[in-house]
């Protein structure tokens, strides 16, 4: 049970509880700040490479060179969407997000910022956002905790479910002690780790391949895709602009300056990794042929390594999938946490009496709560595959919050209603087109985010306009952001 791989595997995950332990005892005395958002202190090399890891979960080591594996070269559409509307979000959107998130009474979660930009008193806003959070990450943490399930099972043998409630103590554990610093400090370390793994096995296996070694495609397999695999996989772009936990960290970089830096970084590191996922699935299907037991578990990857390395370079390169899994889903938990305990319990439930103490207390209590119900979706065999629930959670996110904090970011006349009415809207037209509409083979996030942004305009039209404190607020934060 216990061969050089599993070795690997347990040093590494003594190492991301070491960091949170660390983290913990460090920042004992920081506040809400401090463990939600690390103090605004994050440098351009961690932002940058957390932003990118917290994205990038087991999907793009399992789900994305799966489906590039077993329905061909039209499923590249998804990263070539996802590349555009990663750069776009660090040229366009962090920015002015970093910048009016400070003028904005300092906030540190996105329904903060959405209420305080228009310095309403409302609550509604906040409650809402926190409701889809709680909702999105749940479906959201499900898929890489089953992620981490698949790759404990097929690496250590253990049973899938056992190593699920593994996997999630782990990942509980350094998020509950040590907040956004442990977090952002891990996916450091992650994603250097996934780009590694990701350059290095599709290259060996792409040498192994001969004449004789190379399976049969079958008809249409490089084909660019139908009209609808192209939209929706571009429509994969869309949900980088309302994606709480990646876009938290343009608000935690510790300068202008740095952001500039940490756009550079992230788009390179990006881009190397959605190139490389695409050539796994690629070269996978010709190493390997069709093997319906690798495309109904996402094995593609695993299963490449495997053969190639020795158990413990292999052990080392299948650690990349356990961090691609944990680094989101430890951003996702500490998201989730962070909306209710700041947006929910502080201001409705305890009246804004709650102490910093008590606070750190909350949202630690959410994350335990989220985890539980992840891992009861996870276990599920119904649930769906990693790719189907990350795509889930991925366009009710994209569709509620990207045109909402565009149109704060970029429209002066945008109002609070107009807001409350586009994250709504979103929310539920992207999850009534799953329910009923996706037989059409168009992602849900299109519709979603198209009806969404008319909601927000349409309202916001017919809305109040808003006061001359919101217009000069707005004001000084797009100076602030161009200083």
């Amino acid at each position: 049970m216990f061969n050089s791989e599993s070795i690997v595997f347990i040093v590494y995950l003594i190492f991301m509880l070491s960091v949170g332990v660390y983290f913990f005892f460090r920042d004992r005395n920081g506040g809400e700040k401090t463990y939600f958002l690390g103090g605004r202190k994050m440098g351009p090399w961690v932002s940058a490479l957390s932003a990118g890891a917290s994205d990038m979960s087991a999907w793009v080591l399992m789900g994305l060179p799966t489906s590039v594996y077993a329905l061909g070269v039209g499923q590249l559409w998804i990263p070539v969407g996802l590349f555009i509307g990663y750069t776009l979000s660090w040229i366009i959107e962090a920015p002015r997000l970093r910048s009016f998130s400070i003028v904005a009474n300092d906030s540190i979660t996105i329904p903060q910022y959405l209420t305080n930009r228009f310095l309403s008193k409302s609550k509604a806003l906040q409650i809402i956002c926190a409701v889809i959070f709680l909702l999105a990450y749940t479906i959201y943490a499900a898929s890489s905790i089953k992620a981490c399930g698949t790759l404990f099972n097929t690496v250590i043998g253990i049973d899938a479910t056992a190593a699920m409630y593994i996997a999630a103590l782990i990942i509980i554990s350094y998020t509950f002690l040590g907040g956004f610093s442990a977090v952002c400090w891990t996916d450091f370390f992650q994603g250097m780790l996934m780009l590694g793994a990701l350059l290095i096995a599709p290259i060996f296996a792409a040498a192994t391949l001969s004449g004789s070694s190379v399976a049969e495609m079958p008809a249409g397999y490089w084909s660019i895709g139908t009209w609808q695999e192209i939209i929706s996989g571009l429509g994969w772009g869309i949900g980088y602009f309302g994606m709480p936990h990646i876009i938290i960290r343009f608000m935690s970089l510790e300068s202008q300056k740095s952001l500039k830096k940490s756009a550079r970084i992230g788009i390179s590191w990006t881009f190397l990794i959605l190139l490389f996922a695409a050539i796994v699935g690629i070269v996978g299907r010709l190493m390997l042929g069709f093997d319906e037991t690798i495309n109904g578990n996402s094995l593609v990857f695993i299963t490449m390594v495997r053969k190639l390395f020795p158990s413990v370079i292999s052990g080392i390169l299948l650690s990349a999938v356990l961090a691609a899994s944990m680094s989101t889903a430890d951003s996702q938990l500490l998201a989730a946490a962070s909306a209710f305990a700041s947006d929910v319990y502080k201001p409705v439930v305890r009246k804004n009496t709650a102490s910093d103490r008590e606070m750190l207390w909350a949202g630690r209590f959410v994350v335990l709560v989220i985890a539980i119900i992840a891992l009861g979706v996870a276990a599920n065999p119904n649930a769906g595959s990693i790719m189907s629930l990350v795509s889930n959670a991925w366009g009710v996110f994209g569709a509620a919050f990207g045109p909402a904090i565009m149109l704060s970011l970029f429209w002066k006349r945008f109002t609070f209603e107009g807001a409350v009415a586009g994250i709504v809207t979103g929310a539920v037209v992207d999850i009534l087109w799953l329910v009923f509409l996706a037989s059409t083979g168009v992602y849900e996030i299109i519709p979603g985010a198209i009806c969404g942004l008319i909601a927000a305009v349409i309202v916001t039209l017919l809305s109040k306009a808003p006061s001359k404190e919101v217009g000069e607020l707005f004001d000084k934060a797009v100076n602030f952001a161009e200083e």
